[in-house]
């Protein structure tokens, strides 16, 4: 039997403060980003929502380079070292100057690094487990979640704040600066990281290879089997059931893009809503992209709360909280979040003045419901994936939110939802996907799967 430990390996603390870094930066630069297009480029509204939209879809679309090549052939570290100059690169000609050409430019590469580096740090610090220490996975991606909103928090305070003092350059700069110190932070441990081969080295086969083999032979598949099987005449049966197991992970989070339709739009279209609101607050006056601090302020109180009062309470009553339970209970509450939106939206269109402090209460429930799916998507990705497609499956999470932005932007775009109604389309979606979910939940049958020993090297 196994001897558990009680504490965390040493290189934690470094991934940890990495991503508190990294988060500021990415946060810093997205709280802007809407204001910065609108008021300083002059780009519509329709426009500057679906562009900010967009710009959120590639970073969630890149996750599959990102894992292909840390899966396949670089390894999570060089992957993740090297993409992350590449994320300093278009922080660098953002700040450069204030034109739309060289936004784009660092858009795109903003979209490459970040998006790049997604899956492999997610799948890394679960790489740095064991079975001494598995107990404590959920636990770390829980710290690792907090890290992420401690740096979206004070990066969304500060600068919006900055922007209108000290010009787009200085603005765009600081978070630019943030992922330089967040890139030495990860390089300075390098020499304590566990390391899994990626599976080129190990003479394993891809998923993408046993996907499109998959495909081309799609005559032959076979009642039972997922049309995956059909690649084990070709390769070997460890493999084709690793790549089957992706899959199934991957149907089951395909419905999730709705939420992630719904929740990005607290850096959008509920900052441009609150711009038309009463922005003082008692003593304070605050800028409209300041109100988005919301979400990772209650992100970090809800996280505890959940943990160690909530759960163990809805234990207590008898209920066992299984990861994909409290995936379906947040799919449920964000549905339910767009409707107090919705309603706000009508009292401005009907010209009534309203507090920007209204907006608490849909804030509130979508960040309880990132809370149940967000974290637990993390954590159960990465348990639910052979130890040579962590990093891939990993992708197919981060992948439901480019999809889910794509949606938002289309919507945008088409400008056929206009005023409450916009958000209440958005509502009944997401009621009707939460359905499918939670359906799709009862018949996924749940396994485990983690690096021992004997798979990692130093």
């Amino acid at each position: 039997m196994t001897a558990k430990t009680a504490s965390f390996p040493a290189q934690i603390k470094y991934m940890v403060g990495n991503e508190a870094c990294e988060r500021f930066s990415f946060y810093g630069m997205r709280s802007i980003l809407v204001i910065y297009m609108t008021q300083y480029l002059l780009l519509g509204k329709e426009d500057a929502t679906a562009a900010y939209h967009v710009f959120v879809s590639a970073c969630y679309l890149f996750p599959l380079l990102g894992a292909f090549l840390s899966d396949r052939f670089l390894g999570k570290y060089r992957t993740i070292f090297w993409l992350s100059l590449v994320y300093c690169a278009g922080h660098a000609a953002i700040a450069f100057r204030e034109d739309r050409t060289w936004l784009f430019i660092g858009l795109s590469l903003i979209a490459l690094g970040s998006g790049g580096i997604k899956p492999c740090v997610s799948a890394y610090v679960g790489d740095q487990f064991t079975q001494e220490n598995k107990h404590l996975v959920k636990a770390v991606y829980d710290i690792f979640y907090w890290s992420i909103n401690f740096g979206s928090f004070f990066s969304t305070m500060l600068i919006p704040w900055m922007l209108p003092r000290y010009g787009p350059s200085v603005a765009f700069a600081v978070p630019g600066v943030l992922m330089a110190i967040a890139t030495a932070v990860f390089w300075s441990a390098r020499s304590l990281y566990v390391n899994v081969p990626p599976s080129s080295k190990m003479g394993e086969t891809g998923f993408m290879e046993i996907f499109f083999y998959s495909l081309r032979n799609l005559h032959r598949r076979k009642a039972g089997h997922d049309f995956l099987w059909i690649a084990k005449d070709k390769y070997r049966k460890e493999d084709v059931e690793a790549a089957e197991a992706a899959w199934g992970v991957f149907k089951l989070f395909i419905t999730v893009s709705a939420f992630w339709a719904l929740f990005d739009q607290h850096g959008s279209t509920w900052v441009l809503q609150a711009k038309r609101m009463d922005l003082q607050v008692g003593p304070w006056l605050f800028q409209a992209s300041q109100i988005a601090a919301l979400n990772p302020a209650m992100v970090m109180v809800l996280i505890p709360i959940h943990s160690y009062l909530l759960y163990p309470a809805v234990e207590k009553l008898g209920v066992k909280v299984t990861p994909l339970r409290r995936m379906s209970a947040g799919m449920v509450l964000a549905a339910f979040s767009f409707v107090p939106i919705a309603m706000i939206e009508t009292a401005l269109d009907s010209g009534i003045r309203v507090s920007v402090a209204w907006q608490f209460i849909p804030y509130l429930l979508i960040t309880m419901a990132e809370v149940m799916i967000s974290i637990t998507g993390l954590e159960f990705a990465y348990t639910q994936a052979l130890k040579s497609m962590k990093s891939t499956i990993m992708s197919f999470w981060l992948l439901t939110v480019f999809v889910g932005n794509l949606l938002t932007a289309y919507v945008s775009k088409i400008n056929k939802f206009t005023g409450a109604g916009f958000f209440y389309f958005f509502a009944i979606l997401m009621a009707a996907v939460s359905a499918v979910f939670i359906l799709s939940a009862t018949r996924y049958k749940a396994r485990e799967f983690l690096v021992s020993g004997s798979d990692a090297e130093k």
